[in-house]
């Protein structure tokens, strides 16, 4: 048997066995489509490498070398760092955001009230859009077209316990600072967050374009943000998977609040710390923030803006909730670590906007907005969509190809992303075989089931075209 074909058997051994591994492991991350492509293509790919390698036939060994061949070269081109765009970061742009319009800030406004009044003075183009949003049943509402009443219990009850860390967000600072070593102080904070249960943590100033110029929520509504800490410490908390796999239906927002409370938990410790050694700090958390999350991430180097409009890290995509905590303690930044590879792939990929139910997701390239290159969903249909179902979607979160575990199955995929063009155009084609280009809403099962009646939209509004 010629050396050749001695290569060809053992790729052929080697794809049939990491195809029926993939498999197995697609089965375990509950994508029994995935799990069944992989072994619907086992025999395909692997039989060619496997016939190059037994055949007795006078032809076996030149069918060996072209396989070989024809598989170097489309390595070669994946592994090539080229089709790559500009690596340079675009600007920030001066633009402050005004919390008191956006939609968590305007939902919230109280018709006939003196504050419902001022804000549609100031801003009369939101009116309409706004008063269709109350009309609608609303978040968490027993009108909705989602409702569920045991899950919606269930995310109101991480609500309401993510409300009552509101007072601890700030306070008192101990009279005598301790004096660290900024280098050390760092590792420590970074470090202590991820013992919490955060994902990564990382450090950045604070910049003027990462505060909102005024407050929109609660009884700090109409106030400046005059924050002048010098320093922001922000960090990631993972959303499970197989919670996001049931969206848009009702355990989608009890995973959501869930992960809100953990973020603020964990904020709440280090800010109160921080204080403890003497030193200014306050928590930024769900409903209590005075900053924007992902801008301050971004900067940190924890990942990149995506079309969707969220942060998209390189290990979880878009599936991790925000919080932030700023002080005055000396402590070292971390890099920016821009990947323009993102963008790049959410310019190709378009998945979260031919997804997304209400249309808010744009299509197309980014646009300049407030100095800005960015993508600019529409908030106004997305919270509308939101509204009549009663949870958050996360539809567009769903169906991220970022959004796969990390695990061994995805990380070489994603190194892949990162390093060549051909390779982002090949990993979004294979996804869209692979788990559909509109997934599928999973069924709640196990103990996610109860005997209280569900109520639902049409199945047909989150089915797959696959």
């Amino acid at each position: 048997m010629a050396i050749l074909q001695i290569i060809a058997l053992g790729i052929g051994g080697l794809v049939g066995f990491g195809l029926i591994l993939a498999a197995w492991q697609s089965r375990r991350e509950g994508d029994d489509r995935a799990a069944g492509w992989f072994l619907g293509l086992a025999p395909w790919l692997a039989v060619p490498w496997l016939v190059a390698g037994v055949a007795t036939a006078s032809w076996a060994p030149a069918f060996a070398a072209v396989l070989l061949a024809v598989s170097g070269l489309a390595i070669l081109a994946l592994l090539l760092p080229f089709g790559n765009p500009s690596s340079a970061p675009d600007p920030l742009g001066p633009t402050r955001l005004d919390e008191r319009d956006t939609m968590f800030s305007r939902a919230e406004l109280e018709p006939g009230s003196e504050r419902f009044g001022a804000h549609y003075q100031r801003r009369p183009e939101q009116r309409a859009v706004d008063d269709a949003w109350r009309a609608a049943p609303g978040l968490l509402d027993v009108r909705a077209h989602l409702h569920h009443a045991v899950h919606f219990a269930a995310a109101e009850a991480s609500f309401e316990t993510v409300a009552a860390l509101h007072p601890l967000v700030d306070g008192a600072s101990a009279p005598e600072p301790v004096t660290l070593d900024p280098v050390a102080a760092s590792r420590f904070l970074t470090g202590w967050a991820r013992k919490l249960g955060a994902c990564d943590a990382r450090i950045t100033r604070l910049e003027s374009h990462h505060l909102y110029s005024t407050c929109g929520r609660g009884d700090r509504y109409d106030q400046p943000v005059d924050l002048d800490h010098r320093w922001a410490l922000v960090f990631t908390v993972e959303m499970d998977k197989n919670s996001l796999d049931h969206a848009p239906t009702a355990p989608v927002v009890m995973e959501s609040a869930q992960q809100y409370l953990a973020a603020g938990v964990i904020a709440v410790q280090l800010a109160s710390l921080i204080r403890r050694l003497g030193w200014r700090a306050r928590a930024h958390i769900d409903g209590n923030y005075q900053l924007c999350c992902p801008l301050v991430a971004r900067d940190a180097g924890l990942g990149e803006i995506g079309r969707m409009g969220l942060l998209m890290t390189p290990a979880l995509g878009p599936r991790v909730r925000l919080a932030v905590v700023t002080c005055d303690l000396p402590l070292v930044a971390d890099s920016r670590r821009h990947d323009p590879t993102v963008a790049d792939f959410c310019e190709l990929c378009e998945k979260c906007a031919d997804i997304c139910p209400s249309g808010a997701v744009p299509w197309g390239l980014r646009d300049e907005v407030d100095g800005l290159r960015r993508w600019q969903i529409d908030q106004a249909a997305c919270f509308g969509f939101w509204c009549e179902t009663g949870t958050d979607c996360a539809r567009c979160i769903q169906g991220c190809p970022f959004s796969h575990p990390d695990t061994w199955l995805h990380r070489p995929v994603r190194w892949l992303i990162r390093r060549s063009g051909p390779a982002r155009w090949l990993a979004l084609r294979a996804d869209d075989l692979l788990y559909g280009r509109r997934p599928l809403s999973r069924p709640a099962t196990g103990w996610l089931e109860t005997t209280t009646e569900d109520s639902g939209l049409a199945p047909d509004r989150f089915s797959s075209d696959r």
